[in-house]
């Protein structure tokens, strides 16, 4: 009988797994920050995480990945999630981003992680949503 990568699951069980613990990261990574837990958010990312975001120096290593992610567009602001997608150590997440300060500004993006092997958060690059 004949088998491939969409046929059977042995080969990607592990990958499953780590894919699976890495979307509990990735969604406790928005919790955290939201929170202002800049320690627990740091928890969940590889020792070299790499965090790209638009505008902004790319971003290597934990201290700099929750400062640069805090503090990119200047205000405090929430995460809410839409939708999450995950498959083989990768995982997107579509959202708003939404001002916590007077004007409420709601920004639309969508955030490609790559989960390493122990399931930690790897990389992060954000795309906003622009009008066309």
């Amino acid at each position: 009988m004949h088998t491939d990568a969409w046929t059977s699951p042995a080969p990607h069980m592990v990958d499953d797994l780590v894919t699976a613990a890495g979307t509990d990261h990735v969604r406790l990574v928005y919790d955290y920050l939201d929170a202002g837990d800049l320690d627990a958010c740091a928890s969940l990312l590889h020792d070299h995480v790499v965090l790209v975001l638009p505008g902004a120096p790319t971003a290597h290593g934990r201290a700099a990945f929750v400062h640069t992610h805090r503090d990119h567009l200047g205000s405090p602001a929430r995460h809410e999630i839409d939708h999450v997608v995950a498959h083989a150590r990768t995982v997107v997440a579509a959202g708003r981003r939404i001002g916590t300060g007077a004007d409420g500004t709601c920004v639309r993006f969508v955030d490609l992680f790559r989960i390493a092997e122990d399931g930690m958060v790897e990389s992060c690059t954000r795309y906003y949503h622009a009008q066309p």
